[in-house]
């Protein structure tokens, strides 16, 4: 039997794969990274700040410490911010249930609102990647009882469970329905019905839960009195299939409500019902249901109303309505429309007496932050040509509105404020510190935990008093890691502007090898991401990643990332929305004149060893780059992509393309898939099975393309691997091992 070419080349590539990477010694000292010490040792490892929680008055944080007292466990902590003096409030000994010799572990936790109780949530198991259900226990501080939420429930199968505005009951959701425990009766009350299994309520399907991070989909009223709540009705959405081959004799499979552009949607409402009676009302929001996207519900303190935003399914229009829990009326109060699409900005910031909030707005070009009413009234706070990034607190009593912003350079971040009057507006963060800041602010705005860093300069995590800016202790230096890095031989970085046309220029970051010499040729890897949903150069600290970035620096790599127009970076709305309707092909454009700018006027940078890499829409864009310019681009590694954008969901893909229907051109020019045929270069795909976002579906639909012209290519699949493939037992480790292989077969490093 004769072999192919292809076939043969297919085999050849398979054992080049399969051979272990070099091995490089992994000695502590060494100047030199290895993927042993990257993802093997724990080595370079960052140290985060503690994990605090702020209490609701302001007047501390708390944190779990490993108890001092015999018995184990861990107590709860209070610490005062401006002495540091602690205390504990909930000591290791109250967590230990009857007829147990050890403390709950506790995996997260709230109070009542007097503080009288504890809601400890332990014991989960995961149903998606964030979503997950668990045990949830009551520790009463007065009498020191401790006791199980949910009665005869089977372990680990409650979900969402929160406290009453008045403390006396809990709400949670099982078995698609929310259920109400009175803690002094015990008494439980089913609230919600599911008269058929497409029923959901008090939590969401799959895609709410992606793309809009809607997970505890119900809502206390202030008065303990109401619950507000979604329900979703997933009947005639299509299901997807993730098979899992490996945990027993037979295939599991699991279908997944799933809706892909153009297909149906849950029918999503909200819902309100009355605690005590038990009488539910559904709230009369306009529109069909299956088109229409109540995103964010928020009761504000002391109103009988409650706000809900809700946008159309094109998601060009945010409509504002107050809602009636008695009647089900509801009355719009303001409106955000875009030409493209608006963000879904949630969880908005209340002023105390719940008459008005900040909402964020692209409505004058730039990201603004907006004051707007119950009444309608909008006023605009922050102006200027930039982008009001993160809005920090809302400081009523000195009326300043806190936000991050970077106004003179896209890739870093500060902290600003501005009078709620827009007179006045002042940079908080240091000067001297210029990267990337991050602030975490106690409710009464005294005090925040500040994180800095920069490009190649891991965190500093410190307690600040906000409105000046000044140090109250730090929390962690990573001075061990810091140490650790100064004694490798260092890349050389450098961020930059790259022309592409038009008076365009697209933000850049660059590694050097550490002994680079400009009079030689080196090979160039290029990491991208691309879409609107993200961006990959900033000037901040990348952890492990980056590692991996000056592992191959070292190895004579020149290693790069470019941010294309679309990405969400702070450089107003036309730029993020200028890939409207044609995601994949302008950023993709964008990329390939950045390479050639660069081929052109950095002559170290080799042209026939030019490789890029990327995951999930970062997976994509590679896919576009190599089959769409495969002049430029010899080598490929994609992850998790989505090569055809008709399979991904109805949320993320419509908002930035709109409907199939009217796009048809569009989606077609837009997904790698349709230029399959012009696969020129040398190309890793990578793919879990298991992946519920991006899913495999798309990879063997890339793969029976290959096949159909008969071209040859790489591929690994990672059994039931979501969409991060890092579940299971040295999976990191593998996945870079085998990309670090690839790149030194196919890519060479070193110069020439």
């Amino acid at each position: 039997m004769r072999t192919s070419p292809v076939l043969a080349r297919l085999l050849s590539g398979l054992a080049a794969v399969l051979v272990a990477v070099p091995a490089f010694a992994a000695e502590t000292n060494s100047p030199l990274l290895t993927l042993e010490r990257l993802y093997g040792s724990g080595e370079f490892g960052g140290e985060g700040g503690p994990s605090l929680r702020w209490l609701d008055d302001g007047s501390g944080y708390t944190t779990w410490e490993t108890a001092t007292a015999p018995g184990g466990g861990r107590d709860l902590v209070r610490h005062d911010p401006a002495t540091g003096a602690t205390n504990i409030l909930v000591s290791a000994a109250d967590l230990v249930p009857a007829g147990r010799s050890s403390p709950l572990s506790v995996e997260d936790f709230a109070w009542s609102k007097d503080r009288s109780r504890l809601l400890i949530y332990t014991d989960s198991r995961r149903v998606w990647r964030t979503n997950s259900r668990g045990d949830y226990w009551v520790l009463d501080r007065t009498s020191h009882e401790l006791f199980r939420i949910g009665g005869d429930a089977p372990p680990s199968s409650l979900m969402f469970a929160k406290f009453s505005p008045d403390g006396r009951k809990v709400a949670y959701v099982r078995d698609r329905n929310i259920h109400v425990q009175d803690l002094q009766s015990r008494r439980i009350e089913t609230l919600t019905q599911t008269p058929t299994p497409h029923i959901v309520n008090g939590t969401s399907d799959w895609v709410y839960e992606e793309e809009l991070y809607l997970r505890d989909a119900f809502r206390w009223s202030p008065d303990s009195r109401f619950i507000a709540f979604w329900q979703f009705d997933t009947e005639g959405v299509p299901e997807v299939a993730l098979v899992n081959n490996t945990d027993s004799l037979y295939p599991k499979v699991q279908w997944v409500k799933y809706p892909k552009t153009g297909e149906r949607n849950s029918a999503v409402r909200i819902l309100t019902v009355e605690v005590e009676g038990k009488t539910v009302r559904p709230v009369a929001l306009p529109g069909d249901p299956r088109n229409h996207y109540p995103f964010d519900l928020t009761w504000p303190e002391g109103s009988a109303r409650f706000v809900v935003q809700q946008l159309n399914r094109l998601q060009n229009t945010n409509r504002l309505f107050l809602a009636d829990p008695f009647t089900g009326a509801v009355e719009q109060f303001h409106t955000d429309t875009d030409a493209a699409w608006v963000e879904a900005h949630l969880d908005l910031r209340w002023t105390r007496d719940g008459k008005r909030f900040v909402l964020p707005s692209e409505r004058d070009g730039w990201e603004q932050l907006y004051l707007v009413s119950l009444d309608g009234k909008r006023k605009q706070v922050t102006r200027g040509k930039f982008d009001a990034v993160q809005l920090v607190h809302l400081d009523e009593k000195g009326k300043w509105v806190y936000y991050i912003a970077s106004p003179d350079d896209p890739t870093q971040r500060y902290l600003y404020r501005t009078r709620f009057n827009g007179r006045s507006t002042e940079r908080l963060s240091p000067t001297n510190e210029p990267g990337t800041h991050s602030y975490s602010a106690s409710p009464d705005g005294r005090w925040a935990v500040h994180t800095w860093s920069r490009f190649d300069q891991p965190p500093r995590i410190e307690l600040i008093t906000l409105a000046d800016h000044k140090t109250v202790r730090v929390f962690q230096e990573n001075t061990r890691l810091k140490e650790r890095l100064a004694a490798l031989k260092k890349p050389s970085s450098e961020f930059l502007r790259i022309p592409v046309g038009d008076g365009v220029e697209l933000d850049a970051w660059c590694l050097r090898p550490p002994d680079f010499d400009a009079s030689k040729k080196y090979p160039l890897l290029v990491h991208v991401y691309g879409e609107p949903a993200g961006s990959t150069v900033k000037d901040e600290w990348g952890g492990t990643g980056l590692l991996w970035h000056w592992m191959l620096a070292q190895q004579g790599y020149v290693v790069m990332s470019i941010d294309n127009r679309g990405t969400a970076t702070p450089r107003g709305r036309e730029w993020r929305k200028s890939i409207y309707r044609q995601v994949g092909v302008l950023a993709s454009q964008d990329q390939a004149a950045a390479l050639r700018h660069l081929l052109a006027n950095r002559p170290y940078l080799d042209p026939d060893r030019v490789g890029i890499w990327g995951w999930s829409g970062g997976g994509s864009m590679t896919l576009n780059a190599l089959l769409r310019h495969p002049d430029l681009y010899k080598v490929g590694i994609s992850i998790a992509s989505v090569p055809n954008m008709r399979l991904y969901d109805t949320i993320y893909q419509e908002r930035y393309m709109g409907l199939p229907s009217d796009n048809a051109e569009g989606y077609l020019q837009g997904s790698p898939l349709t230029f399959a045929d012009r696969l020129k270069g040398e190309l890793l795909l990578i793919h879990g099975t298991g992946d519920d976002n991006c899913h495999y579906q798309g990879a063997e639909a890339l793969v029976d393309a290959f096949i159909r012209n008969n071209l040859p290519f790489r591929m690994m699949s990672y059994p039931n691997r979501s969409h991060s493939i890092s579940e299971g037992v040295n999976t990191s480790r593998h996945l870079r091992e085998l990309m670090t292989a690839f790149l030194h077969e196919k890519l060479p490093p070193g110069p020439r």
